[in-house]
């Protein structure tokens, strides 16, 4: 069971707090961000640059994954259903069976962030692609 903290506390003591706090199946959004996904043959395909969590209802319905580019720049940005990734505590990271061929070929956008993440076609091109059901 997770308990609030009363400050005052340093960064550093809410880090070992949280640390501590983790061990078991939650984990804080902010550790999942950056963490590395590998797609076939345990290939680096690219990191998780956010997650999506539905507010009704409190889950996480997708992973951002970013790919390409250079230190962030021409990056895409590939929505995945989060069913679709597992945690791999080998790898210290999240696999998932993609290659980079069938990434290529998914539902993405670019910097300019035209997603439109509250349309419900979107989500049914994404889903479809991955073969998630909605």
């Amino acid at each position: 069971m997770l308990c609030r903290r009363v400050a005052p506390f340093s960064a550093e003591e809410e880090e070992r707090w949280l640390r501590k706090q983790e061990k078991g199946s939650l984990i804080g959004s902010d550790k999942v961000e950056g963490t590395a996904v590998y797609g076939a043959n345990d290939t680096k395909i690219g990191s998780i640059e956010r997650v999506m969590i539905d507010k009704t209802t409190g889950r996480v319905s997708y992973a951002v994954l970013s790919f390409g580019g250079f230190l962030g720049i021409g990056d895409d940005h590939y929505p995945l259903p989060w069913q679709s990734l597992k945690y791999d505590t080998n790898l210290g990271g999240y696999r998932t069976g993609l290659t980079e061929t069938q990434l290529k070929g998914a539902p993405k956008y670019g910097n300019d962030n035209t997603w439109n993440w509250a349309d419900p076609a979107t989500a049914r091109t994404v889903n479809d692609y991955y073969g998630v059901a909605i």
